[in-house]
């Protein structure tokens, strides 16, 4: 009986570690699912403080990332590039095309993603128009390569979305489905924007040069594969 007992602790200390190592198989569930599911039920919420410096720093972080690509011709990506192509074949007002390029996701932000996400993109979105308006008042650049340049503004956009999806939010347009499908299939975000930003652009053929096209999509790549190293379910619950 003496000898029985120091295994019985040693089981029940293990037991009460509420992130063991290994998941048992329960009724067939994946080891990995199950890990996933209680990383979820582990994490905790950020406070609207939290949100509030996230918020703010990923639109300040994408308002200089797409004042680096205006200031080297190149395009943007995304629903604002899509915007900027229908605006250019059809002579909308670009407001006119980005609100009717982003209704679409913004119901089914609605829709799918809650009422606390489509409120925060919203905020993010207007938060990003506006500090864009100000950066030709605040900041300037000198000459840039266009190599270099594409990088830096992928990267500055890169953390700019990645600091707004870890507080639950988008800058719209295919962001918005990009974490819809990473929450419901497991698909990395970045990857799936990465495949819409190549049809952008792709499109963009239609009313810009080679060159530019071809700077945007190295800006575009290092936006979507930042995104998709860097935001996974299995390394970071976002709530």
């Amino acid at each position: 009986m003496s000898q029985a007992l120091p295994e019985v602790s040693a089981s029940a200390g293990r037991s009460a570690d509420p992130l063991p190592d290994r998941d048992p198989v329960v009724a067939g569930a994946a080891p990995a699912s199950a890990h996933l599911s209680r990383l979820a039920r582990a994490a905790t919420d950020h406070s609207p403080l939290e949100d509030m410096q996230g918020i703010f720093t990923g639109a300040l972080l994408g308002a200089l990332g797409l004042a680096l690509l205006s200031h080297l011709g190149l395009l943007t990506s995304g629903a604002a590039g899509l915007a900027l192509i229908v605006s250019y074949a059809s002579g909308l007002d670009v407001s006119l095309s980005m609100l009717l390029v982003n209704a679409p996701f913004l119901v089914l932000a609605g829709l799918r993603m809650g009422r606390a996400f489509t409120i925060k993109t919203l905020v993010s979105v207007g938060l990003l128009s506006f500090l864009t308006s100000l950066q030709p008042h605040l900041v300037s650049f000198g000459r840039i390569e266009p190599a270099a340049g594409a990088v830096m503004a992928g990267l500055l956009l890169g953390f700019a979305v990645l600091a707004l999806f870890r507080h639950r939010a988008s800058f719209g347009g295919a962001g918005i489905l990009a974490i819809l499908l990473q929450d419901r299939r497991g698909w990395r975000a970045g990857y799936t924007q990465l495949a819409m930003d190549l049809v952008v652009l792709a499109a963009a053929l239609a009313v810009a040069d080679r060159s530019s096209v071809a700077y945007s999509l190295i800006s575009a790549m290092v936006l979507n594969l930042f995104l998709a190293i860097n935001h996974r379910t299995d390394r970071y619950v976002a709530r």
